[in-house]
Parts: structure tokens; sequence; C-alpha cells
């Protein structure tokens, strides 16, 4: 379909404002919303995803690109919550305790947004308890996702891990975590179910992980 392409094309160019009227656009023409977000929005997600890893584009057109798909759902969401559709998972992200960076993690969190995953952030040196208790007060969270920046953080993110465990969360909800010094041997190590070494892996493996 002629307009979905359009739609996906915006995104991809990061103009948010066509994105808006392409939107409308289609749902004046009574394209349904499932198929927008997913002929449209995420279809040009999926296409960043893989030229972000392949160094094709930088971490400018990727935040251009997700801000203009969120401003296309934001206009989904009304006509989605009405048909009864659901997002494919929820999660909760935020960069752990003593960290304060927060580049990668809203990079991160904007590539799962664009796997259809609703994700609430919990900002910048947040600690292990703060996690532990969104995750009990939100029944719907299926994910946790944890960055660390600093080598000094690390234990703050085994802590986070290990307090998520030490709750009964486990086995309700899937942990996944990155950032520059964390590896697939220290997620092994820890206990995380997930492992990325950049936003479109990790939006791929939180798509796997709820799926």
């Amino acid at each position: 379909m002629a307009i979905l392409d359009d739609i996906s094309a915006a995104v991809q160019a990061g103009k948010k404002k066509d994105v808006e009227a392409l939107v409308q656009q289609a749902i004046s023409e009574g394209v349904s919303a499932q198929d927008i977000l997913n002929g449209g929005l995420l279809a040009a997600m999926d296409i960043i995803g893989p030229k972000f890893k392949n160094n094709e584009i930088f971490v400018p057109e990727v935040l251009v690109a997700a801000r203009a798909m969120n401003a296309g759902t934001v206009l989904l969401k009304p006509l989605l919550a009405s048909a009864g559709t659901e997002p494919l998972g929820k999660a909760v992200i935020g960069t752990v305790k003593g960290d304060m960076h927060d580049i990668g993690k809203n990079l991160v969190k904007m590539m799962i947004e664009g796997k259809g995953i609703d994700v609430e952030d919990l900002g910048v040196d947040v600690a292990p308890e703060a996690f532990v208790e969104y995750v009990q007060a939100h029944e719907d969270v299926n994910l946790v996702a944890l960055s660390a920046l600093l080598t000094t953080t690390l234990p703050a993110l085994e802590d986070t891990v290990k307090a998520i465990h030490d709750a009964g969360l486990s086995g309700r909800v899937k942990i996944i975590i990155g950032g520059a010094p964390v590896t697939q041997e220290l997620a092994d190590q820890i206990g995380a179910d997930g492992y990325s070494a950049d936003a479109g892996s990790a939006a791929a493996k939180a798509a796997q992980l709820v799926a």
C-alpha cells in the first residue's frame, strides 16, 4: 500500500510532521491502525535497526527517526486501544544506581518501542529496589532492561539482577542488560536472560524475549 510506504519513508527520514500528516491521512482513508503501525511505523524501524548496526547511519539519524515514529504512534494509540490491540509486551528500562549516563539507554528505549513494545523509563541512577517495586506494581511488565556505562557500576548491575531474582520475579520477567563494559559472559554470570552490544540488537533481543 503506497501510503504505508510513504509513512515508512518519512519515518526513516525523521520527518515528524510528514509522519503525522500521513498517518492522519491513512486513518481518514480507512486504513486500520494495526496496518499503519505494522506496515508503516514499525516497518521503518525494522530498516533503521540493521542500518544502525551496520554503521550505515548513526545515533542522530536513529533518534530523529524514532521521534518521528513516536509521533505517529501517539495518533494511533487511542485507535489501537479501542480496537483491543495489545502491545507486543511491556518493558521497564533504566540506568543502574551510581550511573548517570542516559544517551545509550534512551536510544535502546526508542528502538525497543520500534518493535511494538511499550516502555516505561525510570531514568538514571535507579536503585535495585526501584526496579523491583515497579515490576511488582505493574503486572503487565514482562521485560526489564538495565544499562550500565561505567565499569564501577557493574556491581550495581549485578545487585539489580539479584534483587529481581530474590523478589521472586524472574519467572514473570526477562532481564536484558547492556552498556560499554557489559559482556555476554557477565550476563551469564549474574543470571540475566539477554545481553546486547548495541541498540538495534537490543531491540531484536527484547522482542525475542517477550514473544
